[in-house]
């Protein structure tokens, strides 16, 4: 009896034993799993970006540089983002406005943005600076100004994607040098940018033996250049150079067209959109200008090396918004990878990002970057092609 009732109280003993272990076991994988949990969540990485989105040139300007940066942000999180962290950007519309630009940026600050990239144009990039550098918040332009990252040892914070005018001036000049034209008229937009580009072409003008025999100008609302390119072509201009981001790149070829203007028509690289050559009708025919690979990637040989990455883009905007990739769109890609890159590279903390883009050196759409302490945009002119407008598409010029 005393064997059997010490063997009856051992099996007891065994099952409550065993009965316990069996409910402590999920209570520890339970805890084993939302600690794995918490380890997976990660803080979204914020940008900021704003472009002039609607308003005058939209969509010649601020539209494509929306639709790439929302296109990007898509196939970066769809790919699973950047190192497990999804890419936030908050976007806002300067409408080519200063002081709507100057306030985004102040928003994008308060909200603690990691980066900015934009805005679309010179003068609201140059108007943002201050608030930019106060913030140390790295901001990378899609604009063309050289000015806007010049002198470097201000404008610490600052970065720009599109080539600089003043490569644009010295790839138009050394055409004209080749094909022994001295005497020409500038024309030029009241713009940030058309006051930039006129500086470098009277600065530049000398060290290629360029003539300036008129220099015009134009705000960005007038609708007809008669008047200054008849003072072009009666001061002897043997080629016209016009110099803008507005409607007036299709109105002053329509205006020579009128005015039987039969000499050369060479544009800045702000004419880098087709819808410019397509509003300007027949008269666009034979305009040259000093462009990104974007716009002629189609014709580039197939071991150029920026050809992989420029039909990428453009097959995917074109497929995505169908309508042109255009150079404009190319600056915000260029500006938002360069962001991602940094992300990649250092994370989310605005002083690493702001000095691991000194050191990128990278294919984009606007050429092979070489970003430097001395210099903050990373294009020299072998990022330009002189591109000719042919039947109503972009070429590029068989003879430099």
């Amino acid at each position: 009896m005393k064997k059997n009732l010490v063997i009856i109280i051992l099996a007891a003993f065994c099952m409550v034993f065993v009965s316990c272990s069996k409910k402590e076991e999920p209570v520890k994988e339970e805890v084993k799993q939302e600690e794995v949990k918490k380890e997976e969540v990660k803080k979204d990485y914020v940008v900021g970006a704003f472009f002039a989105i609607t308003g005058k040139f939209a969509s010649l300007l601020g539209e494509p540089e929306r639709n790439t940066v929302e296109m990007m942000v898509k196939q970066v999180n769809e790919a699973g983002g950047i190192n497990g962290h999804k890419l936030v950007v908050h976007m806002e519309d300067t409408q080519g406005d200063n002081s709507r630009a100057v306030k985004a940026a102040k928003k994008f600050i308060g909200m603690g943005v990691c980066a900015i990239v934009g805005p679309s144009r010179s003068g609201s990039s140059m108007a943002v600076i201050p608030v930019v550098q106060k913030a140390k918040i790295p901001l990378i332009s899609c604009a063309a100004a050289e000015s806007i990252v010049v002198p470097v040892a201000e404008r610490k914070y600052i970065f720009k994607t599109p080539q600089k005018d003043s490569d644009a001036v010295r790839k138009i000049y050394g055409r004209l040098n080749k094909k022994g034209v001295t005497d020409v008229g500038i024309i030029t937009g009241t713009t940030g940018f058309g006051n930039a580009g006129r500086g470098q072409l009277k600065t530049l003008a000398g060290e290629y033996k360029i003539n300036i025999v008129a220099d015009e100008t134009y705000s960005p609302a007038d609708t007809d250049m008669t008047a200054q390119l008849v003072k072009i072509k009666n001061a002897g201009a043997k080629a016209v150079i016009n110099w803008s981001i507005v409607p007036a790149q299709s109105i002053v070829p329509k205006n020579m067209k009128q005015l039987k203007m039969d000499i050369p028509l060479y544009q800045s690289h702000g004419f880098g959109n087709i819808k410019y050559a397509k509003l300007a009708g027949d008269a666009a025919e034979g305009i040259m200008f000093p462009g990104g690979r974007l716009l002629v990637a189609k014709q580039l040989i197939h071991h150029h090396p920026q050809r992989p990455l420029l039909m990428k883009y453009k097959e995917d905007y074109e497929s995505t918004y169908n309508e042109d990739a255009s150079t404009f769109g190319g600056h915000a890609y260029d500006a938002l990878l360069i962001v991602i890159n940094a992300l990649k590279a250092v994370g989310d903390d605005p002083e690493k990002i702001r000095d691991h883009i000194e050191t990128q050196n990278f294919f984009g759409t606007g050429g092979n970057f070489k970003f430097t302490p001395e210099d903050h945009n990373g294009l020299n002119t072998r990022a330009f092609d002189m591109i000719t407008v042919s039947f109503g598409e972009f070429k590029i010029l068989g003879e430099w």
